[in-house]
């Protein structure tokens, strides 16, 4: 079945689809021997498409993985600046798995990573809404910090959906909340502290979606079980 060619380098495992679009752009895709142009489509069983006129690979057998992101690295596959990537703790599953969503570099917990691109995209559309669940360590005026949360609905002039949240642990000057949300705006919910004058001293994904980071360890991974992937698809539509 003929499918795009930027589709079927990601298929294949060999780069991302934006990567892919980039590497067709400098001409460094080829079809049948001739350089492919976005929009070109091929059929990989009938079709010779090479990049760097090296043969495309057969497609990848899809992968999921949950990783417990450490902080100090960025949920990239590589960085211009020489930060720690994701993808030098995954490197032992063998396989070109990338992040689905964003963790920023001082932010730690679940980070779902998959080489299957139509999942990926299905679970960070905004149409999917999918909720994501955080521990935040504050300090500040904590004192009703959750509910102040919970009302938000505008940062910096961008107008957002009200998160859950609610106080686990709570003293004088700190407290830990657990913070839900669905959107993912970019840094959303260390905006949303520092509205209330809350200063995050740890920021951790505890859930997202249909997967929970349980009790593994910081920078290690496991495969997601059959009743995990089915779950995801079920609900990433």
């Amino acid at each position: 079945m003929e499918e795009r060619v930027q589709k079927l380098l990601s298929a294949a495992g060999v780069c991302s689809r934006r990567a892919a679009e980039g590497y067709i752009e400098a001409g460094r895709v080829t079809v049948n021997g001739k350089a492919a142009r976005l929009g070109d489509k091929a059929d990989p069983d009938r079709d010779e498409v090479r990049l760097d006129g090296k043969l495309l690979p057969a497609k990848a057998e899809p992968v999921y993985l949950l990783l417990n992101k450490p902080r100090g690295y960025v949920a990239t596959l590589s960085d211009e600046k020489g930060r720690k990537t994701v993808a030098e703790l995954v490197k032992g599953c063998g396989v070109r798995v990338y992040p689905v969503g964003r963790l920023d570099l001082d932010s730690e917990g679940l980070l779902l990573m998959t080489n299957d691109g139509e999942l990926a995209r299905r679970l960070t559309h905004p149409s999917a809404e999918v909720e994501k669940t955080y521990h935040v360590w504050v300090q500040g005026p904590v004192t009703g910090a959750a509910e102040r949360l919970s009302r938000i609905t505008d940062l910096e002039g961008e107008p957002i959906c009200p998160a859950r949240a609610g106080a686990l642990r709570r003293g004088a000057e700190t407290a830990v909340l657990a913070v839900t949300i669905h959107q993912g705006k970019n840094r959303q919910v260390r905006r949303m502290c520092a509205a209330c004058g809350l200063e995050v001293k740890r920021l951790r994904r505890v859930r997202e979606h249909t997967l929970e980071l349980g009790a593994l360890p910081p920078g290690k991974w496991r495969y997601l079980t059959a009743a995990e992937v089915k779950a995801l698809k079920a609900g990433g539509r």
